[in-house]
């Protein structure tokens, strides 16, 4: 048994193109210098509804353009593609608005608050003829494409169960948005989307969802554990949290032996090979490559898509970012929550 070797590009040799950034947060901190250090593109306009916000997200990254309105930074046309990174509440209509302008879109996770949103988003750029996807950095992560190349391949028999935590200390005293409804707030939708679309990069479409959740005195999810089922009857078991911190580990279960990633399991984690007696029989360490940032490898997909002139991602298509859509949808239903407006 040997770990195969990954085939996902580096993401230096992508062609450049260039970003318009729509919410100048933490998120898009993370984004901007991911494109600046990983990839041949470049951030080159950013836009906020305070143009002071985005004078200073601008010197910070030496932007060329700051717009003191979203509707500004559509229409700039020296933008390629918008990246945005508003709250998730605000990811249905950002998202149409620079498709409306006539700009393809990398949408930060969750990729809208509920599969109806995501489906209109979709509609509109595939009725225009624009390129959409979600920005689950980690499915375009190396060690992704390792684990599905094992899962795929039967190298540790037929899966029968996927593991996955995600859990930080972000409530009662981290960022506010958790906390409001409106926003779309929880654990959910900014955390657990990691397990739950970690489950769908291995088992593929769950035929059925058990969840239970502990909601907030404002009305959102503090912690959530879901198990899902697939087709062939494997399971996923998986939990999210924003009142702990856990140890962000996922394991992959098959018949003739497992996975392991540690360090972070949607990160730059480790991937360790046993077989069905327990022993280690082979390790890709964790880490990227020089010069890169986790989400440089979503940044330079996006760009040869554009590039190339598809509409969607073939490692986050579309029916993926719907199934994980639909399936939080689910999870929802079944705690009784809902955010306004919905």
């Amino acid at each position: 048994m040997k770990l195969p070797e990954t085939t996902t590009p580096d993401p230096h040799e992508a062609p450049g193109i260039r970003w318009g950034v729509l919410g100048p947060g933490g998120i898009a901190h993370t984004f901007a210098d991911a494109v600046a250090v990983g990839t041949a593109s470049t951030v080159v306009a950013v836009g906020s509804r305070s143009l002071d916000r985005a004078q200073t997200f601008a010197a910070e990254f030496g932007i060329d353009r700051a717009h003191g309105s979203y509707e500004a930074l559509v229409a700039d046309e020296g933008v390629d593609a918008i990246y945005v990174a508003s709250p998730h509440s605000e990811h249905h209509a950002h998202a149409l608005l620079a498709i409306g302008a006539g700009k393809p879109v990398l949408v930060e996770k969750a990729f809208a608050r509920n599969a109806a949103e995501a489906r209109e988003v979709f509609a509109a750029a595939n009725e225009r003829g624009l390129l959409a996807a979600e920005a689950m950095w980690s499915r375009h992560l190396p060690h992704y494409d390792v684990v599905r190349q094992v899962a795929e391949s039967g190298l540790i028999g037929e899966v029968t169960t996927v593991f996955a935590d995600h859990g930080q200390y972000l409530y009662p005293n981290g960022p506010a948005r958790l906390s409001q409804p409106e926003l779309a707030g929880g654990a959910l939708l900014d955390l657990g989307v990691y397990p739950v679309s970690f489950a769908d990069h291995v088992l593929g479409p769950a035929t059925s969802v058990h969840a239970a959740g502990t909601l907030t005195d404002l009305g959102v999810d503090a912690t959530t554990s879901i198990i899902v089922t697939n087709a062939a009857g494997a399971h996923g078991v998986l939990s999210c949290t924003m009142a702990a911190a856990t140890p962000c580990t996922a394991i992959v279960s098959g018949t003739a032996g497992r996975l392991e990633l540690s360090g972070t399991f949607y990160g730059a984690a480790s991937v360790r090979l046993f077989d069905r007696e327990h022993h280690l029989v082979d390790e890709r360490p964790g880490g990227l490559v020089d010069g890169v940032r986790g989400f440089s490898y979503e940044a330079a997909d996006f760009a040869r898509c554009l590039v190339a002139g598809r509409h969607e991602s073939a490692t986050m298509p579309w029916a993926a970012t719907l199934r994980v859509m639909e399936t939080m949808d689910e999870v929802r239903r079944q705690m009784g929550l809902r955010y306004p407006g919905e």
